[in-house]
């Protein structure tokens, strides 16, 4: 069973930037994928972005496309999200998850394995 943990939440200012991190542990991820979701003060979670462990496919939401870089270091089992400018609606705590799958999908139901979130907040 896959354990996820992320790190690298905080307060950032208005255009900054910020990366974080999630380190898998417990089981080989190499049949996986592994992705970022958002939940937003008030609202659902939602996908942000995702990774094909193998290959390291990338998918990217469109409302953040151009402003996010998700990548992985196969050495250490652990997945980034990379956020460049951002605005308040960036707001949101953030979690990793994972599913031996083929193909990136977007929706929540379809990952078993989640990190406990982390709070980022875009703020003056």
């Amino acid at each position: 069973q896959v354990q996820l943990a992320e790190s690298g939440g905080g307060l950032v200012q208005p255009g900054g930037s910020l990366r974080l991190s999630c380190e898998a542990s417990g089981s080989s991820v190499s049949e996986y994928v592994m992705s970022w979701f958002r939940r937003p003060p008030g609202k659902d979670r939602e996908f942000v972005a995702g990774i094909r462990w193998s290959n390291g496919g990338f998918l990217h939401a469109t409302s953040v496309r151009g402003r996010v870089t998700i990548s992985r270091d196969v050495a250490v089992n652990t997945m980034y999200l990379q956020i460049d400018n951002m605005t308040p609606a960036d707001t949101a705590v953030y979690f990793c998850a994972a599913e031996p799958r083929p193909l990136i999908n977007t929706r929540v139901a379809e990952y078993r394995y989640w990190g406990q979130g982390t709070q980022v907040t875009v703020s003056s």
